[in-house]
């Protein structure tokens, strides 16, 4: 039951509303100043240090929780802080650190293989690029993204499944991908609220507009929905 439960949340929060039209520039900007009211400074939830612990985190929390990433990390980021310690380390005790998190050995294997390359192509520091980011082991789009936000204050669009969903059903960028929410958030998102932009889509997502049962209730934006997913009370 627990399997099937969490293939339906996948389908569902996978979903994208391709019927629907995006919404006017006007629209866009009515949601984005109410969640800044509500939330001025929204954060991560991935704990990390400096940028190579983000960096790391962010590795590692694919097709895992931030709860579940942050346990492991907490005495992990206390051993190593730096490309340098993290190679001291070794695989294997990255791996038994981190052995909680789904794929860790692979997500291990990445880490170590990631230091490396920092040490011998970018002196041990993380790049501030897209391509050189993307170059390192493990580091796909949106890890660079959620890297080039936090880290390095860039306007960038990191698209999760809550931002897939949210941005779908609020149709703010409708896409049938990530790639194309991705770019249809960087032309819809008014520039003054692209820097906290994706972290208040992931946290609605997260927190109320919820996949299988989103808490319509008590949204924020109950008056703007429209999406055929919308609960009715």
């Amino acid at each position: 039951m627990d399997q099937q439960n969490r293939a339906k949340r996948r389908v569902a929060a996978s979903r994208p509303v391709t019927k629907l039209r995006a919404r006017s520039a006007a629209g866009v900007r009515e949601i984005f100043q109410r969640f800044q009211a509500a939330n001025p400074e929204p954060k991560g939830e991935l704990e990390y240090v400096n940028a190579f612990t983000l960096l790391v985190a962010v590795v590692l929390s694919a097709q895992a929780t931030d709860v579940g990433v942050n346990k492991a990390t907490r005495k992990l980021f206390e051993l190593a802080d730096s490309p340098q310690k993290m190679l001291a380390l070794g695989e294997e005790r990255v791996r038994e650190l981190v052995k909680t998190i789904g794929l860790f050995r692979t997500k291990a294997k990445n880490v170590i293989a990631l230091c490396e390359k920092l040490i011998a192509e970018f002196g041990g520091e993380v790049p501030i690029s897209r391509e050189a980011l993307e170059s390192l082991p493990g580091v796909g789009r949106k890890t660079a993204n959620v890297v080039l936000n936090i880290a390095f204050g860039e306007i960038t669009h990191a698209v999760d499944t809550h931002v897939f969903r949210v941005s779908n059903r609020l149709r703010i960028a409708p896409g049938k991908n990530v790639l194309q929410v991705e770019l249809g958030l960087e032309k819809a998102v008014p520039p003054e609220f692209g820097r906290h932009a994706h972290h208040w889509l992931i946290l609605h997502g997260r927190y109320t507009c919820k996949a299988l049962r989103p808490e319509c209730e008590r949204c924020l934006l109950n008056d703007l929905c429209d999406s055929p997913d919308k609960r009715v009370t």
